[in-house]
């Protein structure tokens, strides 16, 4: 892959560049969620790039985009991922949101109707309010103590057992978790937490003008993510695919069966018409 620098007011975002612009193919983005970094998406980037250009990011204040302030927005994510986009002169692209990736999606998409091809959500939720009771979204806006309270030792032992249902997948986001720091690992969860909450709040539309895929580890135990891909599905009409035998980073509990997912998704799009 190779490495790119966005800049911005506020710092620098990396993101990496793999394969080439095949006519009639589109563009897949690959957007890791909370405290994980592009490589995340490994497995995919090195199944799709053979026939797809493919673009991954650390989001700002993620992995390689530090330093980088804690005092962006979802919002500020996808107007950022939007210059990055137009950088690269990619238009009509394929988000794959992992998890916080999947709300950056969401948000762009509003931001910028008509300009996805398609979106396919990995362990994720909604953004509407609808979705959410009062208390949830005020116990999103109060995590920082709570992780603050945590030994880094057993927090780091939480974080990939939580996220992970194979030693695979749980080293490699021990991995990931282990190129912070403690306090910083802390306050970068937490300010995740709040511009979700934030976002939520907004009670924006967030509706979903491309086709749309839902992916969801049939073990995942990361809060109620898979009672909200439930209802996802029920109330929008999305297809709803359980990862067998996977956690809440299910593309990298079962690489195979998601990217087998992702390319039927891509094939069902109207011919990848981008």
């Amino acid at each position: 892959m190779e490495k790119h620098i966005y800049a911005t007011e506020s710092g620098t975002v990396s993101y990496w560049t793999a394969g080439a612009r095949n006519p009639g193919a589109c563009t897949l983005v690959f957007l890791p969620g909370l405290t994980a970094d592009h490589t995340l998406f490994d497995a995919q980037v090195a199944h799709f790039s053979h026939t797809h250009l493919c673009i991954a990011w650390d989001a700002p204040a993620h992995g390689e985009s530090r330093p980088y302030p804690l005092d962006f927005s979802l919002d500020d994510c996808a107007l950022i991922l939007h210059g990055i986009l137009a950088k690269e002169n990619v238009s009509r692209p394929v988000l794959v949101g992992q998890s916080l990736g999947g709300y950056v999606a969401q948000a762009y998409v509003d931001l910028f109707p008509g300009e996805v091809a398609g979106f396919a959500s990995i362990d994720s939720a909604p953004l509407k309010r609808s979705y959410y009771p009062k208390w949830e979204i005020a116990a999103l806006r109060h995590t920082k103590g709570m992780y603050l309270s945590i030994p880094w030792r057993l927090l780091r032992r939480w974080g990939s057992f939580g996220t992970a249902a194979t030693p695979h997948g749980r080293a490699q986001m021990r991995v990931m978790m282990e190129r912070y720091g403690r306090r910083e690992y802390c306050e970068l969860a937490a300010h995740g937490y709040l511009m979700l909450s934030d976002a939520i709040d907004a009670c924006r539309p967030y509706a979903i003008d491309c086709p749309a895929l839902l992916l969801c580890g049939e073990y995942d135990r990361a809060g109620d993510v898979r009672s909200f891909n439930k209802k996802w599905s029920k109330v929008e009409g999305i297809p709803l695919v359980w990862v067998p035998r996977a956690g809440h980073n299910s593309n990298v509990d079962d690489p195979e069966f998601v990217n087998n997912q992702i390319e039927q998704f891509l094939h069902s799009i109207d011919g990848e018409n981008v």
